[in-house]
């Protein structure tokens, strides 16, 4: 701004050399000086002024006597550039037409006026007509482009548009041409981007995004498409008037391909299409297929895949897996080829095996065959065929098996046969044994016969008979083919004869022995069969000696032969009498005749024994049957004598109990049981013996040696094989006989669980989600163990476990995830049997702290008034919504409808109050307020009521200053200004006197919005006085000479000191602060249990106070209040509810320090608290005796705290009592307080040794 002035009309005698120009912002109260050089001109330029302040000046003139007198100050100015109307917009043009509506955009002015463009107005009119309608908003436009709506269809419109600033609205700047409002038909156009003509390439797991801008009249449908047609399933389609766009997440190999855009209206249509290549890893190979297996070896072949992911695939990886296994394992991991033979593999296993192809991206999805394969090959032809029979229509023929069976157990054997004269083999019979009756064959024919083996991989070669075979019945004359005539077993062995025979047709046979005929007991039998006479003889002795006939009788004949059993036995005894032949006196002679059974064989010699008086037994070979009680009996002509003796014999046990019982199968072990053997062998048992095999083989396997007890779990089976148990019991003497079990397959009772359901994901944040489940619908038969919860990443491809440890609850808390990242689940279910299928996966959840619309806003209230607006403000809401608050928006209407107005802009205020303009007088209005967020706009809040503008009436109050109130101290020449703030509405007349008088000249009065400021410059002692200010408006008049004030604050903390049963001891704090007037006093309030209502009991003007004529055992609450010339301050509550009973406490003593030291000739002063029920009688002693209160040795029992005073140095003690109990006595652990100079101490005549507390 430039400042104009005139010269002072007296120049003091000098002439003037400088002016002193000065400034003040209106909002401050300080003047600064403007010009840094002499100015001698009377104007000035004043520079670094702040855009929309206001200020004043002033001048002052300066010669050689000094400065004079500042000139009055100007008015106060605004510093802004200088507002025109902005000029017309430019280049005003129609977009679009409809038969509703017409589009038009322009420019803006290119002169604004100084100011910014605040919007813009549209207005239309006939063509005929001169009268104008706005069809912009009130407020305007914002932007340079509008629609106007609502138009009569093939209607002609005049069209003007024109800028408004702070200063009005500017120049008309018009359409060129008349406009009509009709439909306009464009062909649909597709305009494709340059890069969308090429090939687009994406890698996996990325988002694909397809804008394509479109264009048509009237608006053209949309629809996208893949080959033949096929619809897009993933995609999200989002298509407008003027643009269509495809958005595919987390793509795949899948989502390669053409996709083909068709627009069209009745215009027509048009089509594009976009290639689109994911660089993937490739997908599966096609057409795996097994082409040969050998016992060792499996062929593959396969077809490349389909999609090979974008790029060339590189190999293949070939995995192979045994079919009782779950885990693959690599082969070949870079196959360069479409086949491949793997090897090296375990003849008779099952394995499955998967191709993988893979390229620059990594391997991709696997093939796999769909059932298991078995590492076997055609067996080997059987071995020699032996013709059994032969009658008028059939063949018996039996054979060996193949030597080896091909790695795969023989399932059939085929049976061919060739009549004489034909070339050609005919198949019979299929049997599953290596005999076969082969019937329906032709009498007299002449045939041959061949057998092939046959298994799971195919039929082996066949073995032919030896020679051709003639159907006919044969006629066999009975024969019997001895090996030998004399059979010979051990008396109490088992003896079978077995004597082959021929004979067509069957021969009739009969048994003699030495002549009768033979019968057939429990110990002996015959059995006859087509080809062989058996005899059977059980624990054989010496009655089954003799000749032995069989005779065989047919319609050709008769035959007999004659064999002899011998049983080998001890010889019986010599017979008798023995005869004496010569007696001695040192021999005797004597002779007996030969046994009458040889025992089989001869006999080689005699054993002759003598005794005395004594008798012997001896038991040659002992058995285990040899053992028990004998018995030897005595007897003479004086009487008889019996004795008895327990042998026992010595031996490994016999056979365990049976049956072995086989429980708890399950796919790979079961348990065994047993009972232990009746005969222990003579020795304890010490341990048993486990074995198992396997039906398919022949060799036994040691489960374990070393079982203690009569039950063993047998483990590390194999799933599906059949197995044989046997146990064995050991003692020191050896190993029993094996108790062998029934076969038993190992299989689970029990399959897998079901597919869990997940039900919900929820408690949802940035790093963890809770995962919920139901269990499955079937556990299979076993028990569910535990689940299995695993989360895919949707920018990932694998799914990750998220529990280490097995997990029984349904419900589970994932951990440890990626912020703003989304994931889906999925729960597998394991029991016995394994791990069931997983559940279908969820929905993705993104990892997130939750944020919602935030709460209403708090205490929303109306702040002022006047006839045409309402202030309101407000808190924040109490919940963000976890996210920070953006704005507020206040909505008004009036209290007779409901038809709300937004105030505020659409953006919302970044402030928490706000002045409604442009409402009627007197009239009634409810206002609501609500916050908003990120998320959006949240509850509302309103005011209480209504709310009326009408002009308040508020009496003026001033606000002084706690040092004003003390006075001002100026030095002579120095300045005073004293700033005196103020509120009144309507504003306040000021008024500013002296001692009741009028101001002197010198004294500057300045009055603002809510301010008034005296100034004086050069005081004097003149100036000295009593200033007093005095307010008035049209409500009430304020004059104060000395003070302002207000309520004092609250009291401080309230704290109870004592209760009775009749009384309770009250202390507080003062208030911080005492509202500029002084404390007049304090209202103690009660409030017994079960009332509301509070009564004021004591009035007191200290800061302590007792309420008494208390109900003992009542509960009571107490508050405290102060006041003062102003009113009363908000109450202080006591912290908690006081019940009057009398206390009994013990007293004691709170002693910080034992010891107390003092430079003799200083003070010392000693503060001990002291705590006890009733109050205490307090005395203090020194050295047994009463202290005694002097000048300079002083005591006093106040508060909770006994105070001892003394000058110069004191030792002493103090008891304390009630009548509970006596205080501490003196003794030991008494604190001491020791002088600090021994020379001081002999100085002083009253210097004590000790204090005893």
């Amino acid at each position: 701004m430039i400042v104009f002035w005139d010269h002072p009309k007296n120049n003091g005698g000098s002439n003037i050399f400088n002016y002193i120009i000065e400034r003040r912002d209106r909002t401050s109260l300080q003047w600064v000086r403007c010009n840094k050089k002499d100015v001698t001109d009377v104007n000035f330029k004043v520079t670094g002024l702040l855009v929309g302040h206001e200020y004043e000046f002033r001048i002052s003139a300066e010669n050689a006597a000094g400065l004079s007198v500042p000139s009055p100050s100007s008015p106060f100015y605004k510093a802004s550039d200088t507002i025109f109307k902005p000029g017309a917009p430019g280049n005003p043009r129609i977009l679009d037409t409809t038969k509703s509506s017409i589009t038009l955009a322009w420019n803006k002015p290119v002169y604004d006026g100084g100011s910014d463009i605040l919007g813009y107005i549209v207005e239309t009119s006939l063509p005929d007509e001169d009268e104008w309608t706005v069809v912009t908003p009130k407020d305007g436009l914002k932007g340079t482009s509008f629609t106007i709506i609502n138009l009569k269809e093939n209607q002609e419109y005049k069209i003007n548009i024109s800028g408004f600033n702070c200063e009005g609205v500017g120049e008309v700047a018009s359409v060129p041409e008349l406009t009509k409002a009709e439909d306009k038909l464009i062909h649909p156009e597709i305009s494709l981007d340059a890069e969308f003509r090429k090939v687009i390439n994406i890698r996996a797991c990325n988002t694909l995004r397809l804008f394509v801008p479109i264009r048509g009249r009237p608006d053209p449908t949309v629809k996208w498409s893949r080959e033949n047609d096929e619809p897009i399933g993933r995609a999200t389609i989002e298509s407008t008037s003027s643009f269509t766009s495809v958005i595919i997440e987390n793509v795949n190999r899948f989502d390669s391909g053409k996709y083909i855009l068709t627009v069209e209206n009745s215009a027509g249509s048009q089509t594009a299409f976009v290639n689109v290549r994911v660089l993937d890893t490739p997908g599966a190979p096609q057409n795996l297929k097994i082409i040969a297996v050998t016992k060792e070896s499996v062929s593959l072949t396969w077809e490349p895949p389909l999609n090979d992911g974008g790029t060339k695939i590189k190999n293949y990886v070939i995995e192979k897996r045994e079919s009782t296994r779950k885990a693959y394992a690599t082969v070949n991991a870079n196959c360069h080829k479409t086949r491949w033979t793997v090897d090296q593999l375990q003849e008779g296993c099952n394995y499955y095996f998967r191709v993988i192809a893979e390229n620059e991206y990594g391997i991709g999805l696997p093939v796999e065959t769909t059932e298991s394969v078995k590492v076997s090959e055609k067996p080997l032809p059987p071995g020699k065929i032996i013709l059994q029979d032969v009658t008028k229509n059939s063949v018996t023929l039996t054979w060996e098996k193949p030597e080896h069976d091909g790695g795969s157990r023989i399932v059939a054997y085929v049976i061919e046969m060739q009549s004489k004269g034909n070339d050609t083999w005919m198949q019979s019979m299929i049997v599953k044994v290596p005999e076969a009756v082969v019937t329906g064959l032709t009498q007299g024919q002449e045939y041959m016969f061949r057998v092939s083996a046959r298994n799971e991989k195919g039929t082996s070669e066949p073995r032919q008979i030896g020679v051709p075979v003639i159907i006919k019945e044969l006629v066999i004359v009975p024969a019997v083919k001895l090996l030998f005539s004399t059979f010979s077993v051990l008396a109490g062995e088992d003896l079978t004869v077995n004597i082959p025979y021929a004979a067509r047709p069957k021969a009739t046979v009969s048994w003699q022995k030495d002549g009768t005929p033979l019968k057939q007991t429990s110990r002996v039998k015959f059995e006859t069969t087509s080809d062989q006479l058996c005899l059977v003889v059980k624990e054989a002795c010496r009655d089954d000696v003799g000749q032995y006939s069989i005779k065989l009788s047919n319609n050709a004949g008769e035959t007999t032969a004659d064999i002899a059993i011998v049983v080998l036995d001890k010889p019986g005894p010599p017979r008798g009498p023995v005869q004496v032949d010569e007696v001695t006196s040192d021999s005797v002679t004597f002779s007996w005749k030969p046994p009458e059974y040889d025992g089989g064989c001869t006999i080689k010699n005699y054993i002759v024994e003598k005794r005395e008086t004594s008798t012997m037994i001896v038991f040659k070979d002992t058995i285990t049957a040899d053992g028990g009680q004998y018995t030897l009996l005595l007897t003479n002509l004086a009487g008889t004598k019996t004795i008895s003796y327990n042998v026992k014999v010595l031996d490994r046990p016999a056979q365990c109990e049976g049956p072995l019982n086989i429980t708890g199968v399950t796919a790979e072990k079961c348990v065994l049981s047993w009972h232990p053997p009746q005969y222990d062998g003579g020795s304890s048992v010490t341990h048993y013996i486990i074995e198992r095999r396997e039906t398919s083989r022949l060799a036994w396997t040691v489960v374990t040696n070393n079982c203690t007890v009569n039950m063993f779990k047998v483990t590390k089976l194999l799933e599906g094989n059949e197995y044989i148990f046997r146990v064995m019991a050991v003692n020191r003497y050896g190993i029993s006989e094996p108790l062998d079990s029934a076969q038993v397959i190992m299989k689970n009772p029990f399959v897998t669980p079901g597919s869990p359901h997940i039900l919900e994901v929820s408690n949802i944040t940035r790093d963890s989600m809770t995962v919920c489940w139901a269990p499955p619908d079937t556990d299979g038969g076993s028990e569910i163990i535990g689940y299995i919860i695993e989360k895919k990443d949707r920018s990932g491809i694998r799914w990750t476990r998220c529990n280490r440890q097995k997990v029984t609850d349904v419900c589970f808390r994932v951990t440890c995830l990626a912020e703003d990242h989304e994931y889906e689940f999925k729960v597998s279910a394991e029991n016995a049997a394994g791990l069931g299928e997983p559940s279908l996966p969820s929905a993705y959840y993104k990892a997130y702290d939750p944020k919602f619309k935030p709460g209403p806003p708090t205490h929303v209230h109306v702040i002022d008034t006047t006839k045409s607006s309402i202030s309101i403000t407000w808190g924040k809401p109490v919940h963000d919504g976890g996210s920070a608050i953006q704005g507020y928006i206040v909505e008004i209407c009036k209290a007779e409808n409901e038809e709300w107005i937004m105030c505020t802009p659409p953006t919302g205020l970044r402030v928490n109050k706000f002045e409604i303009h442009k409402l009627i007088e007197n009239q009634e209005y409810n206002i609501r307020v609500c916050a908003m967020n990120k998320i959006g706009v949240g509850e509302l809040a309103a005011i209480p009521g209504t709310a009326k503008p009408e002009e308040k009436t508020e009496g003026p109050e001033l606000s002084l200053d706690s040092e004003l109130r003390k006075g001002i101290v100026v030095r002579a020449g120095g300045s005073v200004r004293i700033n005196i703030p103020f509120r009144g509405r309507p504003s306040p007349d000021i008024g500013w006197s002296k001692d009741e008088a009028e101001l002197s000249d010198k004294v500057l009065i300045e009055k603002g919005l809510n301010y008034t400021q005296l100034s004086i410059d050069g005081c004097d002692r003149n100036d000295t006085g009593k200033y007093t200010l005095k307010l008035e408006n049209k409500s009430v008049e304020l004059k104060n000479a000395v003070k302002a004030s207000e309520i004092p604050l609250p009291v401080g903390k309230v704290t109870l000191i004592d209760v009775t049963k009749s009384s309770v001891s009250l202390a507080w704090e003062k208030p911080e602060h005492d509202g500029g007037s002084r404390i007049t006093g304090y209202l103690i309030e009660m409030q017994p249990k079960g009332t509301d209502k509070w009564g004021v009991t004591t009035s007191t003007k200290t800061c302590d106070g007792i309420v008494s004529a208390l109900t003992a055992g009542q509960e009571y609450s107490f508050r405290v209040i102060a006041y003062n010339e102003k009113g009363k301050s908000d109450p202080t509550p006591l912290a908690a509810p006081v019940i009057a009973n009398d206390l009994n406490i013990e007293p004691s003593f709170r002693l910080l320090f034992n010891s107390y030291n003092v430079k003799s000739g200083k003070d010392l002063k000693i503060e001990i608290p002291v705590i006890g029920r009733p109050k205490p009688k307090i005395e203090w002693m020194k050295d047994g005796e009463a202290l005694k209160q002097t000048t300079r040795v002083t005591y006093s029992n106040s508060k909770p705290e006994v105070t001892v005073a003394k000058k110069n140095f004191l030792v002493g003690r103090s008891l304390v009592r009630n009548q509970i109990q006596r205080g501490a006595q003196p003794g030991k652990g008494s604190p001491k307080f020791p002088a600090t100079d021994p020379s001081q101490k002999k100085a002083c005549d009253d210097t004590f040794t000790n204090i005893y507390l």
